[in-house]
C-alpha cells in the first residue's frame, strides 16, 4: 500500500489558525488595514447626506466615492511596480500615512470640492493597504491558509458592518460628521508606526517592468470622463462622455496586450485566459454592488429612515458577504466553481429587485418595503460573499511565477475599477433618470427604479463567465 493510501487526511484548516503565535501580530495588521478601509466605506455612507445638507454639492454625491477608488487604483498599482529596494511594510506605512493625510482633509473640507480632494488622498492610501493585505497573504502564511485568510477580510468586513454605521450615525446624527473623519487620524499614526515594526519586509523575486503608466491614465481617464458624464445635463455631452470612457478602457487593452510595463500579469488581457476570467468577474459583481452607494439616499428620502438606521441597512450587504464567506470557506474543486456561480445570481436577483422594493415612495414608513429591500440588500453582499474568497484563491494559484506580485496588486486594482466604474455608472444612471433634476420624491423615486433594474446587468455577465473557471485546487469536492 502507497504511503498517500495510508496518509490521514490533513484536517481543514480553521479561522483560528491566523491567530497562532507564529501568525497573530501580522494578522492584526493586515486586518487593521482593511478594517480601517472598510469602517471608514461605511462612515462615508452613513454620513454623505449630512454632508451635502451641509456644505452642498448633491450632484457630485457619487464622486466621493468615485474620486476616492479612483485613487485607489493607483495606490493598488504601486504596490507591484514600486522601486527596487522598497518593501512592503513600507508600502503598508506609507498607505497608513496617506489615510490619515485624507481624512485630515475632509474633516476641515469647507466645501464639497475640498472634501472630494480628501477622499482622493484617502483612496490613495486604501489602495495600497488593501493590496498589501492580499501581496502579504504568501509571505505571512503557508498555502494551504490562503482560502482561510481571504475570509478574514470577509470577517473584517462584517465587524465593520457594526463599527462604521454605529460611528457615522452618531456624529451624522449630531451633525459632527468631521469629528467622524477626525477620528480615524491617531488610529492610522499608530498603525503607520507599527508597520515596520510587525510585518514582514515582504520581498521575494519578482519580474520589474516599470511603471504602466499610460494604462492607468487610461483607467483613470475612462472612470473620471463616466463621472463627469453622470454631472452634466446635455444629453449629447454626456454621451459624448460616455463614448469616451469606452474608448479609453479599449485603449488601455490595447497598450496592455503590447506593452512591456504592463498593469495586469501576462496573457490576462484575453478572454481565454483563466486567471482573465477570474478578474473580470471580480470586476463586474463590484459594478453592481456599487448601487448601494445611493441605498441611505433613497432610504432617507423615500422612506423616511433615519440616518443610523439608514447606515446598518446599508451595511447589511458587508454582514450578508461575511455570512455566506464563512459557510464556504472550506470548498474547492467544483463546489467552489459553484458557489461563485450560485453567488453571481443571487446578486443579479436581488440587485434587480430593488428596482421595485426600494423604488418606492413610502411617506408612512410602513415597514413591509423598508423589511423587503432590507433583506434584497443582504442578499446582494450575501451573494457576493459565496465567490469572493475562491475568486482570490484562483488568483494567487493561477498568477505566473515573478508576477505574483503583480497578480495580488491586481485583485485590488479590479476592486478598485470595480467599484469606480460602479459608482460612477450609478452616477449617470441616477442623475439621467431625475434624481438632482427635477429632484425631490419623484426624481428619487424614478432614479432608484432606472438604477437597480440597469446595474443587475454585470452581475448577469459575472454569472455567464463564472461558467468556464478552472478548478480550484484540493479536489472536485
Amino acid at each position: 500500500m502507497s504511503d498517500t493510501a495510508i496518509r490521514p487526511k490533513e484536517p481543514a484548516p480553521r479561522l483560528s489558525s491566523l491567530f497562532s503565535r507564529a501568525h497573530v501580530f501580522a494578522t492584526l495588521m493586515l486586518g487593521g488595514g482593511i478594517a480601517l478601509h472598510a469602517v471608514e466605506t461605511y462612515i462615508t455612507a452613513t454620513l454623505m447626506p449630512s454632508v451635502v445638507r451641509d456644505i452642498g454639492g448633491l450632484p457630485l454625491f457619487a464622486w466621493a466615492t468615485t474620486l476616492y477608488v479612483a485613487a485607489s487604483v493607483m495606490g493598488a498599482s504601486f504596490v507591484a511596480v514600486r522601486p527596487e529596494g522598497v518593501t512592503l511594510n513600507h508600502c503598508y506605512r506609507l498607505g497608513a500615512v496617506l489615510f490619515g493625510l485624507g481624512s485630515l482633509v475632509c474633516a476641515l473640507a469647507p466645501a464639497m470640492e475640498a472634501l472630494l480632494a480628501g477622499r482622493a488622498v484617502q483612496g490613495l492610501g486604501a489602495g495600497l493597504l488593501v493590496a498589501l493585505g492580499y501581496s502579504f497573504i504568501r509571505f505571512v502564511y503557508p498555502e494551504r491558509l490562503w482560502s482561510v485568510a481571504s475570509t478574514l477580510y470577509a470577517a473584517v468586513w462584517g465587524v465593520a458592518t457594526f463599527l462604521g454605521p454605529t460611528v457615522g450615525g452618531v456624529f451624522a446624527a449630531g451633525s459632527a460628521w468631521r469629528e467622524a473623519f477626525a477620528l480615524l487620524v491617531p488610529i492610522c499614526a499608530l498603525m503607520a508606526f507599527a508597520a515596520p515594526r510587525l510585518l514582514p519586509s515582504g520581498e521575494s523575486e519578482r519580474i520589474t517592468t516599470g511603471a504602466p503608466l499610460a494604462q492607468i491614465l487610461l483607467l483613470l481617464g475612462a472612470v473620471l470622463a463616466l463621472s463627469f458624464a453622470g454631472s452634466v445635463e446635455a444629453a449629447a455631452l454626456r454621451a459624448g462622455l460616455a463614448g469616451a470612457a469606452v474608448l479609453a478602457v479599449a485603449a488601455m487593452v490595447t497598450i496592455e496586450r503590447h506593452a512591456k510595463a504592463r498593469l495586469l500579469p501576462a496573457g490576462t488581457v484575453s478572454l481565454s485566459s483563466p486567471l482573465a476570467r477570474v478578474y473580470l468577474i471580480m470586476l463586474t459583481v463590484l459594478v453592481a454592488l456599487a448601487s448601494d452607494i445611493y441605498i441611505p439616499y433613497f432610504l432617507q428620502e423615500l422612506h423616511g429612515v433615519r440616518p443610523l438606521v439608514s447606515g446598518y441597512i446599508v451595511a447589511l450587504l458587508a454582514l450578508g458577504w461575511t455570512a455566506s464567506a464563512f459557510l464556504v470557506a472550506g470548498l474547492s474543486g467544483r463546489r467552489a466553481n459553484r458557489a461563485i456561480l450560485t453567488g453571481a445570481g443571487i446578486e443579479a436577483v436581488a440587485t434587480a429587485l430593488l428596482a421595485v422594493t426600494l423604488a418606492r415612495h413610502n411617506p408612512s414608513g410602513g415597514y413591509g418595503p423598508v423589511l423587503a429591500a432590507t433583506a434584497l440588500i443582504f442578499a446582494m453582499g450575501f451573494g457576493v460573499g459565496l465567490g469572493w474568497a475562491h475568486l482570490v484563491t484562483h488568483v494567487l494559484h493561477l498568477a505566473p511565477e515573478g508576477e505574483k506580485d503583480k497578480a495580488s496588486a491586481a485583485i485590488t486594482t479590479m476592486q478598485a475599477l470595480g467599484s469606480a466604474f460602479g459608482a460612477a455608472l450609478a452616477g449617470v444612471v441616477a442623475n439621467s433618470a431625475g434624481l438632482a433634476a427635477p429632484g425631490g420624491v419623484a426624481g428619487a423615486e424614478t432614479a432608484a427604479f432606472w438604477l437597480y433594474l440597469l446595474l443587475s446587468l454585470p452581475a448577469l455577465a459575472a454569472l455567464m463567465l463564472a461558467l468556464r473557471l478552472p478548478e480550484t485546487r484540493g479536489g472536485t469536492g
